[in-house]
């Protein structure tokens, strides 16, 4: 059976949904980089958008926090912002100038944890806005993606260094090489199976890496389609979205791989989360947001 896909227009078709997650109060809570907003999309097709301070701080990556609260990255502004449930903003700046914050996921002893692109900085920031940063080992890493794993560790990609990172939650990090050359990780995504699948933007292939350091790739029919991001499923499978090809992929954790283009040509879809219905919803920064239903979960 066919996937079931449903568009909703934002109300700014310019505003380039990018980052998406499930919020705790049920509704899928997205950020707008173009526009400066933050999103609120109810499963019933409902949206709210709450502006930030500037139209020009860029807001990337979004994701629940332990407060409540969704807290998200802003690449341009060089924050760190958080909105409450009820639309209420608040942002806090990085110590580094120009630090570029891209992923961000909340972590197991309570604060937030980025990465700072541009200063190849991994920063962690307490609910009330406190901010420490821990340097990467290597220089000109640019990390991206990061995911809290089930080893007690932090683990993210290494978009320019070729590489996986994992770290602790005092600092101490290990990093391991990809053996695809140019393979630009950005995703990542702890698995139920232990392991964290990521995806390789440049080489158009998804990846897994054990606990222990072992990595694994899974080629894409189409080595251009660059993934971006990555989730687990409902179905015991990680979902993708294939930006430059305009597609939603599966692969299960055996390797097989599946791929569905989207109804609007063009749509760049970015961010990808396991919404409430257990569908699958993504960001399209063409201006709208997609629900995907897998033939599992009905539709």
């Amino acid at each position: 059976m066919p996937l079931h896909i449903t568009e909703f227009p934002v109300p700014d078709a310019k505003s380039g949904p990018y980052g998406i997650t499930l919020g705790p109060d049920g509704a899928l809570w997205f950020t707008m980089v173009h526009s400066g907003h933050i999103g609120r999309l109810t499963p019933d097709g409902d949206i709210t958008t709450y502006p930030l301070d500037s139209p020009g701080t860029g807001p990337t990556v979004i994701t629940p926090g332990p407060d409540g609260a969704l807290w998200f990255t802003e690449f341009q502004g060089h924050r760190v912002g958080r909105i409450t449930v009820t639309g209420e903003v608040t942002s806090f700046p990085l110590p580094t100038p120009d630090a570029g914050p891209f992923g961000i996921v909340a972590g197991a002893d309570g604060a937030l944890w980025c990465t700072e692109a541009n200063a190849d900085l991994i920063a962690r920031i307490t609910p009330d806005g406190h901010v420490t940063e821990f340097p990467l080992p290597l220089a000109g890493a640019f990390p991206a993606g990061i995911a809290a794993g089930g080893d007690g560790r932090l683990w993210f990609t290494l978009n320019q260094a070729n590489a996986i990172g994992a770290m602790t939650y005092d600092g101490e990090m290990t990093v391991r090489n990809l053996p695809t050359p140019g393979a630009a990780p950005v995703g990542i995504t702890a698995g139920a199976d232990g392991a964290m699948w990521f995806v390789e933007i440049g080489a158009g292939q998804l990846g897994r890496i054990e606990l222990t350091g072992e990595i694994r790739e899974f080629p894409l029919s189409d080595p251009t389609a660059r993934p971006h991001a990555i989730t687990a499923g409902p179905d015991g499978a990680y979902w993708f979205t294939e930006w430059a090809a305009n597609r939603i992929g599966r692969i299960t954790p055996t390797g097989e791989i599946t791929s569905t283009p989207l109804p609007t040509p063009s749509s760049e879809p970015h961010g990808i989360t396991l919404g409430p219905d257990n569908s699958l919803w993504t960001a399209l920064e063409t201006g709208k947001i997609a629900r995907i239903t897998p033939p599992t979960t009905g539709s």
